[in-house]
Formats: structure tokens, C-alpha cells, sequence
């Protein structure tokens, strides 16, 4: 390889890797046995400066919510403030999880404070952190329900979870071991009460629902449906994905909700996906603490302590949960206060609606909050999100739910200015007036072409020498 080769991306903007630039062989020696190493090793022998240009150009060829606007309906991708960052890596919070409770008095008061900001903010009177991840907070309340009932002698087998909801909501109670019984969307796309009547009786465990649901659309008959699921002896889950839709404005415990999660990386700003860690704070009624988690931490008159409720469904994470992460939850909440969460949730149906109303394509359902779902109509909605990086914007969600024909889930969230929505906004009126062939050979300005996604997710390149292998 030259030295322009070396230092710069090729035409097609493949960035060569590190050990393609320049290697050099190291002599190995290690203690173990002649089967189990190798006499020599390849590695890159490169300068700093060669390195960091590097990783820079990588970064610049991805996209992230430091980029532009990351528009994923439900899944809600938001700019995570940079001081949250800054207090996770202060040195006081370098704190090792297994000291004993009395040296670690401030972090069990986080925990706390946190858990009574969370119940206040969800109407709830217990909440754990240990949950690493909404879907973990998923089954933990769902297990949390599982022991409620076998508590109560009471053996039911089925969880009902409407067509609409999110694929983790039937993964998780399937894991718990419950049956699983859709619900058909009504014509509204809410929850068809008919259809509930039909759908609960004496096997029922727990209703799934998100409010406002995956259309983002609030569910008027809420009370009605939690008087029908509790009248039938099962408890109401509360999926939080949506939660920012509601913040300062309504609490699902007040809804009639019994256990609920929180997503804080869509409602409170902490980093979302790339492997984790992550958090999914699980909350509950009076009835359901003793089943929480162990361990729970709870004041004392001297401090606080870790304890183990009286009829804990045991642990479900490492320790009381992943405290950077909580950390910075923590300090979203703080820095907005009870004024700024509710503009928060004030700013993110303000930013949907209006993004809606300067989109060209189809809205068959609303009136809605946080997030809207378009359809593309005669266009294939992966047509459309591939050619949409094209614009320079991250797509929607598509294909989902899939009441919408060719959908198009969109939430800007509550972070977005007028004018990056207006960007959005000039992307989909393109893409929506473009060819077919146009948009079904796109994306043909990014770093990356179209991949077949379905090989790529059955067989993934986990490292870049098999990649090497097949070129």
C-alpha cells in the first residue's frame, strides 16, 4: 500500500483499516501452553496523529444524534446533554458497587432520590433500578406480576398485548412464560373495548399498553380499560416508551396502572443503544413492593441501607443497577425540575404536530401526541428511508406498525428546533415527489451503499478479518 493509500479514503470512501496501513511483526512470549499462542504477531505501526485521523474520518462517516435530527418513531433518539456526561465522569463517582452500604452512603441516597423521582413522575410507590434496559424492565415487571398472582394462589397463563405494541412487549412475556393474546386494534387505532371484553377473563395475568400507543395516540377509554382488566383479577403494565408524551400531565398510576418502566434514555436523556449499559427503572403500586428486586435500598434513621423486600422476585441485574447511567438521569431531572419536565413533554407533541402538518405524505390516524405514523402510500417505505440519507437526515422507523400501510413512524422529540424540523420535513416532500428508480437505488451519497440487511443481520462480519477473507 503507497503512503496516499496509507493516509487518505479511496474513491468509493472505504477508509482502510488500521493493520491495512502498516504493520509491523512483534516477537510473542507468554506463559502458556505452545498451543494456545502464536511465535509472532501483526500489528499496526502507526503514529498518533496517523491513528487519531483515522478514527475521526470513521466518525465522520457515521451518523448520530450529535450529527442531525434522529427522527425514529418509538424508538426516540435524542441529543443527550453533554454535563450529564460531565458528572458521570467526575472522580466521586468512580464508586466500586461492592463496597459495604456505609461507604457508599451517596450513591444509595442517588438511588433514592432517583426512585422518588421516578414514582412521583409515574404514580408509583416502589421503584427499583436495577433493570439494565427497557425490554429488562419489561420482564421484570412482568415476572413481578407472575409472583403477585402465585402469591395470591391465583395460576394464570396469558398476558394480552394489542397488535400494535412494541415486539419486546410479546418477547417478554413469552420469556416469563405466559401465553400471549393479541388485541386487534380498534378502527381509531386504540384499543377496541369489544375486543378487550373478548380477549381477558379468569387466565389473565396483565394487559401490555402503551399510553399514548405506537400511533401516538392517547387512549381516551384508559380508565374503562383499567376497571375491565382489574374486574377481571389482572394487573394493568404501563410499556414507558411513550412516557415524554405525558411528563408533567398525567401519570399512568393515576390512569390505573399497576407496574410500569421507564425508558430513560427516551424520557431522560440518557445514551441510547450501541451495546449498552442501560437502564429500564421498573415502578409500582403499594401492592407490588414486596416483589420488587433484591436489593432495594430504603432510609434509614442514620443513612440508607440495601434490604430485601419481604417477597423479592430476586435479582434481575448486577448490584442496584448501572449507576453511571442512573447518574445521569438523575441529573436530567434535576437541571429541568417540575417547569421544565413539563415543557418537555409540552415541546415534543408541539414539534410532532407541527412536522406533520408540513409533511405531503398520508396521516390516516390522529389526532396524536409525541410521534404520528404516515404511510408512503404507493412508495416502499425502505425506499424512502434509504433515499432520506441522501438529505442528509436520519429516516424514520418504517414498516411499523403495521396497521399502516408502507409506514413511516416519525418522532423529532422535544429537542428539535423549527428549523432542523423544517429539514425533516423538506426531506420526506422530496423523496415524495422522486421516481421509483430514484429512491430504489438509493442512498447514493452516503459513505455506505445499500446493504442486503437481511444477510447482514444472519451473518455478520464480527471482525475485519473475515471481511478481509471474502474480499
Amino acid at each position: 500500500m503507497n503512503y496516499d493509500q496509507a493516509r487518505f479514503s479511496d474513491d468509493d470512501g472505504y477508509e482502510p483499516l488500521l493493520a491495512e496501513k502498516d504493520q509491523t511483526e512483534v516477537d510473542v512470549e507468554a506463559p502458556l501452553p505452545d498451543e494456545l499462542t502464536r511465535d509472532s504477531l501483526e500489528l499496526p505501526d502507526l503514529s498518533e496523529p496517523e491513528v487519531a485521523r483515522h478514527y475521526t474520518r470513521l466518525s465522520q462517516m457515521n451518523y448520530g444524534v450529535e450529527t442531525g435530527p434522529f427522527p425514529l418513531g418509538s424508538c426516540t433518539m435524542k441529543y443527550n446533554p453533554s454535563f450529564t456526561e460531565d458528572l458521570a465522569a467526575l472522580s466521586a463517582a468512580q464508586v466500586h458497587p461492592d463496597r459495604s452500604d456505609r461507604s457508599i452512603q451517596g450513591t444509595l441516597g442517588l438511588y433514592a432520590r432517583l426512585a422518588e423521582y421516578l414514582g412521583e413522575i409515574g404514580g408509583m410507590d416502589g421503584v427499583t433500578m436495577q433493570p439494565p434496559a427497557g425490554a429488562a424492565g419489561e420482564l421484570t415487571g412482568v415476572l413481578i406480576a407472575k409472583a403477585y398472582h402465585e402469591d395470591r394462589g391465583d395460576d394464570r397463563s396469558e398476558i394480552v398485548v394489542p397488535d400494535s405494541a412494541h415486539g419486546t412487549n410479546f418477547a417478554s412475556a413469552a420469556m416469563a412464560g405466559f401465553d400471549v393474546v393479541e388485541l386487534p386494534s380498534g378502527e381509531d387505532g386504540r384499543v377496541d373495548l369489544d375486543a378487550l371484553e373478548a380477549a381477558i377473563g379468569p387466565e389473565t395475568a396483565a394487559l401490555m399498553l402503551t399510553n399514548p400507543n405506537t400511533l401516538g395516540l392517547f387512549e381516551r377509554d384508559i380508565e374503562d380499560i383499567a376497571d375491565m382488566v382489574h374486574d377481571a383479577g389482572g394487573l394493568l403494565y404501563y410499556d414507558g416508551a411513550n412516557l415524554n408524551a405525558l411528563l408533567g400531565r398525567a401519570r399512568p398510576g393515576d390512569m390505573g396502572f399497576d407496574v410500569m418502566h421507564y425508558n430513560v434514555h427516551k424520557t431522560f436523556a440518557t445514551p441510547h443503544g450501541g451495546g449498552g449499559p442501560g437502564a429500564g427503572p421498573v415502578g409500582v403500586v403499594e401492592e407490588l413492593t414486596d416483589f420488587l428486586p433484591a436489593p432495594s435500598v430504603r432510609a434509614t434513621e442514620t443513612g440508607y441501607e440495601l434490604f430485601e423486600p419481604d417477597k423479592t422476585t430476586g435479582k434481575v441485574h448486577g448490584f442496584c443497577g448501572n449507576w453511571l447511567v442512573l447518574v445521569k438521569a438523575c441529573a436530567y431531572i434535576r437541571r429541568l425540575g417540575d417547569e421544565g419536565l413539563t415543557d418537555t413533554s409540552a415541546k415534543a407533541v408541539l414539534n410532532a404536530n407541527y412536522l406533520a402538518e408540513q409533511v405531503d405524505y398520508e396521516i390516516p390516524f390522529g389526532p396524536f401526541h409525541h410521534e404520528f405514523v404516515a404511510s408512503a402510500g404507493d412508495q416502499d417505505a425502505a425506499d424512502v428511508a434509504k433515499r432520506m440519507l441522501d438529505y442528509g437526515v436520519h429516516p424514520p422507523t418504517t414498516k411499523w406498525p403495521e396497521i399502516v400501510s408502507e409506514a413511516l413512524m416519525t418522532e423529532p422529540t422535544e429537542v428539535e428546533s423549527r428549523r432542523t424540523l423544517d429539514l425533516l420535513a423538506n426531506a420526506f416532500n422530496e423523496v415524495a415527489r422522486e421516481d421509483e428508480a430514484t429512491i430504489a437505488n438509493a442512498p447514493d451519497r452516503t459513505a455506505a451503499r445499500r446493504i442486503d440487511q437481511v444477510e447482514a443481520a444472519r451473518n455478520p462480519h464480527l471482525s475485519w478479518q473475515t471481511l478481509e477473507e471474502e474480499r
